[in-house]
Order: C-alpha cells, then structure tokens, then sequence
C-alpha cells in the first residue's frame, strides 16, 4: 500500500488519489500535428527508478500534486502542489504561521 502525503490534507492512502501519469510530459499545443500528440501520449519510457508524477487527490481536496517516487520501492520522495501559484502560497504561509502582523 502506498501512503501518499497530500500537502492540504495529510497522509492517505493511494487509493483516495487518481494517478495522472508522468508529470515531466510537455503536452503540444491544441493545434498541433496528430504525430507530435502520439509522441506525447503514447511513446513513453517505462522509468525503472525515480520518477515525477501527476495524482489527483480525488476522495479528499481533489487538488493536483506532483509525487516525486521510486518505482521500485514505492518510496515517496517529495509531494509539492501541481500549482506553482498554490506551492508559493503554502511557502508563504508556512513561513507566517499566525498570518499578517
């Protein structure tokens, strides 16, 4: 079972995420030629080691997360929102527990 830490809500279980795929993917624009799509939807390599990945937290606050994880250990390395706007925010706001002085 893997236990994944979601920045918002805490440790779950995987099952309460969906998995959306590799996170280092640069999808083509909307326009673009269907064999630039196939390269970025279907040609992809089977990572034997640490990798980034996409998840939804689904059954809790459904934010995107990027999970940093060791696909042959399940082992989670690091957890930061999708967002960068939100990563910044939860930066912020850590560093000012109490809020505005």
């Amino acid at each position: 079972m893997i236990r994944i830490p979601c920045p918002f809500c805490g440790t779950r279980d995987h099952s309460e995420f969906s998995y959306g795929g590799d996170a280092t993917v640069i999808y083509p624009p909307l326009d673009a030629a269907a064999t630039d799509w196939i390269e970025a939807v279907f040609q992809r390599d089977n990572i034997d080691g640490v990798q980034f990945e996409s998840w939804q937290h689904l059954h809790g606050c459904r934010m995107w997360i990027i999970v940093e994880r060791d696909t042959c250990t399940h082992e989670i390395l690091s957890v930061r929102p999708a967002d960068d706007a939100i990563a910044r925010a939860l930066t912020i706001a850590s560093a000012h527990p109490g809020g505005p002085a």
